[in-house]
């Protein structure tokens, strides 16, 4: 999430009460997890396995809850619960804001763009022109739908991201990060019936231009698809994933966070993508392989028992 503009990063500090180490100096223009961080932005980091990356990585401002060596050019924000400081800081600079009626006055509707009865647009919703929203679609604050796109019943763009910081010492395991993200559709794509597009944690979720999403798709938070591609009912796609260009994903299947799936990739009914998979290739399976080598390693298992009866008839014969 892009800050509204620069801030000190001494008027952040006091907003969470943290001791600063490193340039005192400096501005932040964003907050982001870490799979997504830019330079200028704050991450935060709770736990020693993810200290070095956080870090190493490209954010300018660390809340960290250890005093540690500063790298050059970084912020280090010391607090004791860097979770809860960054939620703070997301809650002041994107507060929830409830909406007062079924099309918020603060959305902007396109040209020639048809509403049914019953959709749901909220804040700072913007829909571009020639658009068809069919009855029962809600979609959330801040989301961007682009020119000719198409979205049918019960379709939810926007929802939370299904993403939580996890600490087992305290009573609730479990605590709901707050997303700040949006939901980014670009031009001439086409969203089936009861499909769910959550919103990413700090960053956007984006369908490239032209793809087209069956009934019961559901994407995760800051997932990305590319231009062109098709997927069918029943995917699943978790959180941080990036699609390629004219990528085609079959019925049912499901595909693991941050991975990526190159361009012109298939994948067929009911796989399971444990992986990155390269462009261009066909694949089968849970996990998936090379749907040619699936096949031909299926043959094999299928004549199993013919074979296990030639090797006990050897056996036999030498016996003999």
């Amino acid at each position: 999430m892009k800050l509204p503009a620069p801030v000190s990063i001494k008027w952040i500090a006091s907003l969470i009460n943290a001791e600063l180490l490193g340039n005192e100096n400096a501005e932040a223009t964003g907050i982001n997890e870490i799979h997504s961080v830019e330079k200028g932005d704050i991450v935060f980091v709770d736990h020693p396995k993810y200290y070095s990356k956080c870090l190493n990585s490209a954010a300018s401002f660390i809340i960290i809850n250890k005093k540690t060596d500063v790298p050059a050019g970084k912020t280090l924000l010391v607090v004791e619960e860097p979770f809860e400081a960054y939620s703070k800081i997301v809650k002041h600079f994107n507060p929830f804001v409830p909406a007062e009626k079924l099309i918020s006055d603060t959305a902007v509707v396109g040209k020639d763009t048809i509403l049914m009865p019953n959709v749901f647009i909220g804040n700072n919703v913007k829909i571009g022109d020639n658009c068809l929203i069919h009855p029962g679609v809600c979609i959330y604050e801040n989301c961007i739908v682009g020119n000719n796109v198409v979205i049918h019943s019960g379709t939810v763009i926007g929802s939370d991201a299904f993403y939580f910081n996890t600490k087992k010492s305290r009573n609730v395991w479990y605590k709901k990060m707050q997303s700040c993200g949006r939901v980014v559709i670009d031009d001439d794509v086409e969203i089936g019936a009861n499909c769910t597009i959550d919103r990413g944690v700090s960053a956007d979720t984006k369908i490239g231009q032209g793809t087209k999403l069956d009934n019961l798709v559901h994407l995760g938070h800051e997932v990305v698809i590319g231009k062109n591609c098709l997927l069918a009912a029943q995917v699943a796609i978790a959180g941080a994933v990036k699609v390629g260009n004219g990528v085609t994903i079959w019925g049912q299947v499901g595909i693991s966070k941050t991975l990526s799936i190159g361009d012109n990739a298939v994948i067929m009914a009911q796989s399971g993508v444990p992986g990155d998979l390269e462009g261009n290739k066909s694949y089968w399976g849970s996990p998936t392989q090379e749907a040619l080598t699936k096949r031909r390693e299926l043959v094999w298992i299928r004549r199993i028992p013919e074979i296990w009866e030639k090797l006990k008839k050897l056996s036999e014969e030498k016996e003999k």
